[in-house]
């Protein structure tokens, strides 16, 4: 298992080693490439260096898949530097998420192999993560309905709050994945990395953004019009993204009530409150897998195993 920084480094010394540790907890055994604890300013060290550490775990046979250590940001910087013949020719698993949404997305238009929306190894695994990662990228069995939340003890004067889907589309739809973090995923509309996004179910999340960044993000998807060609569209967890100042004109609408205002009218099945991204318990999504998403139902199947 190769462990790769594309974007960011780690912000305390021993992180590389605690996500060595983690991967070995796993029975699986880690390979620090070489600029997996570089730091160059805010990237974990320079664009080649960064480039070729990803280029070279999919070159060694001895590697099977390839761990992302964290996000952050500089994934993207790497998208001209990468050797597509080379992974296409060598595939093996990619993990990662946030930022690293611009490699999944990216190496899976180019070459067409499956990638992995998952946690980074460089924190501790919640069960519900753990579990969600083991039936996605662990089994050849496909997953079957991904990104459910735990269940909830039923109990007097409570109802839970953490988990509630918003149905803002009805519908169903079959696609094959593609998506993760809303404003790294923009930024590849309009390049040559861009994933197909007819006839896919596109997934979306984001942490700390205001609501009305989120609908200048969408409101482009909007303007391009790829979006009303998906077969359906599901949002996860938008952490913190609330406004931030109550008095101002970017205090007036939930993230929630931007998607139904941007995206309500597109005919398309929308569902928002799925369990992934920046949150403790995460599920795995993987990219270009065939699923079905069922608004209805609250549902995101996988229909086919994500490796073989």
């Amino acid at each position: 298992m190769a462990l790769v920084s594309p974007a960011s480094p780690e912000e305390e010394p021993e992180g590389i080693v605690i996500a060595e540790e983690i991967v070995a907890s796993l029975g699986l055994v880690p390979k620090r490439m070489p600029a997996a604890a570089r730091q160059t300013m805010y990237l974990a060290g320079t664009d080649e260096e960064r480039a070729a550490d990803l280029n070279a775990a999919f070159r060694d046979p001895s590697i099977d898949a390839v761990w992302c250590v964290r996000g952050g940001y500089g994934s993207g910087r790497l998208l001209p530097l990468l050797d597509w013949e080379a992974i296409r020719k060598n595939p093996k698993p990619l993990l990662g998420y946030s930022d690293i949404t611009a490699l999944l997305n990216g190496i899976h238009a180019k070459t067409g192999l499956v990638t992995f929306h998952a946690p980074t190894c460089s924190g501790n695994l919640s069960d519900y993560s753990l579990a969600e990662l083991k039936r996605v990228v662990f089994s050849t069995e496909p997953a079957g309905v991904i990104a459910a939340a735990p269940p909830v003890e039923p109990k007097e004067g409570f109802v839970d709050r953490e988990d509630r889907l918003r149905r803002i589309v009805p519908g169903t739809g079959r696609g094959r994945l593609v998506g993760g973090n809303i404003s790294v995923f923009s930024m590849l509309v309009g390049t040559p990395w861009e994933p197909p996004l007819a006839g896919s179910i596109l997934f979306l999340e984001e942490v700390g953004e205001d609501p009305y960044r989120i609908d200048r993000w969408l409101t482009h998807f909007v303007l391009t019009g790829r979006l009303e060609k998906c077969a359906g569209i599901v949002f996860g967890k938008f952490k913190d993204c609330r406004p931030r100042d109550e008095g101002s004109f970017q205090g007036s609408w939930t993230w929630q009530s931007v998607v139904a205002d941007r995206l309500g009218k597109l005919g398309v099945p929308i569902l928002a409150g799925l369990r992934f991204g920046h949150v403790a318990d995460k599920s795995t999504l993987p990219v270009g897998v065939l699923a079905e998403l069922d608004v209805a139902k609250g549902t995101l199947t996988l229909l086919e195993p994500a490796v073989s």
